[in-house]
């Protein structure tokens, strides 16, 4: 993979994509699958150790990264980051928004102020953040795909109890797809879609369902060439979900109807 040749003829020859969130788990596994796509990856995570890791990993299969260790509720970092972009690349091809959080299992009312501000801080606000610092340089790309991991928590119809804070978060995450998609389409290339994991082998997932047979999971790994197809120059869809478990992409419901319109 390292002649030139071969690396000129991958999807992603000559294209930067960001992920947040890559140092393990899905964002670990979709960077290196980018990578081996051809995409020069930037690798946003906390830890510095993991991200060497993941440089290690992204080597070995004949691409590049670059590193760069921020917690991601430092927005002013965050806005620095596009500039550094800008200044290095001028353009950004493809941004996937993995980083997330958990939050508390509690019931709405006993949540913690700190933990819920902490929640919507890393699923929402960090996600807002990047598209603001992101933006122009997604608009000069020939193809900007924008991917932004959601969760069957935020649409299903029988909302679970006590998982407040995260599903919150993860329906406003599927307000932001959509508003971008809307003020996108038609004007630039940006194509922007929700992606609903559904349960995998993950950390997240053991916290969450801490008596759940691991094995039984699909992993990361079986993801991330789904979450490559959306970053590629080909996708056409904006606006939307990709759900994994049933591998389709699914247009969000209009919202309730207020009655009194048919009473005209």
């Amino acid at each position: 993979m390292s002649d030139p040749e071969a690396l000129s003829t991958l999807p992603l020859a000559g294209r930067v994509a960001l992920v947040t969130g890559a140092s393990r788990g899905i964002g670990h596994a979709i960077a290196l699958e980018l990578a081996k796509a051809g995409a020069h990856v930037v690798a946003l995570a906390r830890t510095q150790g993991a991200l060497e890791a993941l440089d290690d990993a992204i080597k070995n299969v004949g691409g590049v990264a670059t590193l760069v260790p921020l917690d991601i509720t430092d927005f002013e970092a965050l806005d620095r980051l596009g500039a550094a972009l800008h200044e290095r690349w001028g353009k950004l091809d493809v941004f996937v928004g993995n980083a997330g959080v958990l939050g508390p299992l509690t019931p709405i009312a006993h949540c913690d102020p700190k933990a819920w501000d902490n929640v919507i801080a890393v699923n929402v606000t960090a996600n807002y953040r990047l598209i603001r610092s992101l933006d122009l340089l997604l608009r000069t790309s020939d193809a900007g795909r924008v991917a932004l991991l959601s969760s069957g928590a935020g649409h299903r119809a029988d909302f679970r109890p006590y998982w407040g804070p995260y599903a919150i978060s993860k329906s406003a995450v599927d307000s932001l797809v959509r508003t971008y998609a809307a003020e996108t389409v038609n004007l630039t290339p940006i194509k922007i879609m929700a992606v609903n994991p559904g349960p995998l082998r993950t950390r997240m997932r053991a916290a969450a369902m801490p008596g759940e047979d691991p094995d039984t999971l699909k992993t990361p790994e079986d993801l991330a060439p789904k979450i490559l197809e959306l970053c590629l120059p080909t996708w056409t869809e904006t606006g939307k979900l990709y759900d994994f478990p049933t591998d389709r992409v699914m247009s969000f419901q209009a919202p309730v109807r207020d009655d009194s319109e048919d009473k005209t």
